[in-house]
């Protein structure tokens, strides 16, 4: 959903307001936006995103405990909502957002310039499908914390594969994975409201659907992940942290 600008501006004599980021002056429309309110109207706003950020930020505390700096690599970064929350929690970590789609892009961008965050890095584009060389130029073993939310279920299995695979290269020893979403377990998804969700979710795409636990924790050994912890989440999610070797 977009976030509409509704602002009123005043040079000198002339009076402009913005609806739907088209700029007005006097019921004409003008070809030309001001730029702080172009990249407003940029920032898309998705409800799920307001209300999962605080949880997991919780986690993140919990786990996160030092004050040394950090690099941190957030997969699918979706409206950038969730990185300039955590980014204002943690100013020691830096945080590189990412996305493939365009319009998403466009929004994290439009978010990190109105919080004027410093350690948010430009988002770049990124394709999960693919190897990790064509990451952006992330490097090998440069991450302390990688993030990825509400991802799996609504992409292709190859999505899913490409992350953990990518991850055992691009994480530091001793780094955290953490992954957020509805998932099934042992072949059993509970309760009933998830049981429909991955109907829709099938029935939309027969690629897309909850991933199991047990298919995470296999792709996570065979990328050098340890699955340490699951942690409860509002509205029946799950927080999954994998360790490459032991905790941040």
């Amino acid at each position: 959903m977009k976030l509409f600008c509704t602002f009123v501006y005043r040079f000198g004599s002339q009076e402009f307001g913005t609806f739907k980021g088209v700029l007005y002056l006097r019921g004409s429309i003008l070809p030309l936006i001001p730029a702080s309110c172009r990249w407003m109207c940029n920032m898309l706003n998705a409800p799920a995103a307001d209300r999962n950020k605080d949880p997991i930020l919780s986690v993140l505390k919990s786990r996160l405990t030092s004050d040394r700096h950090l690099d941190a690599l957030e997969i699918s970064s979706g409206t950038g909502q969730h990185v300039v929350h955590f980014a204002k929690a943690f100013p020691n970590i830096t945080w590189q957002p990412s996305e493939v789609d365009a319009q998403s892009i466009s929004s994290i961008e439009a978010y990190r310039q109105h919080h004027k965050l410093q350690n948010v890095k430009p988002p770049i584009h990124l394709d999960v499908s693919q190897s990790w060389e064509n990451w952006g130029g992330i490097q090998a073993e440069s991450c302390d914390l990688v993030v990825n939310i509400n991802m799996m279920h609504i992409s292709p299995l190859a999505c899913t594969k490409g992350l953990f695979n990518a991850v055992g290269k691009i994480l530091k020893p001793q780094g955290l994975l953490l992954t957020y979403g509805p998932y099934a377990f042992n072949g059993s998804i509970t309760p009933q409201s998830n049981v429909d969700f991955d109907h829709s979710l099938r029935s939309r795409n027969p690629e897309w659907g909850l991933r199991d636990v047990s298919l995470l924790t296999s792709l996570g050994q065979d990328n050098g992940l340890r699955l340490e912890e699951i942690v409860d989440m509002p509205a029946n999610n799950k927080c999954l942290l994998f360790c490459k070797d032991s905790v941040v």
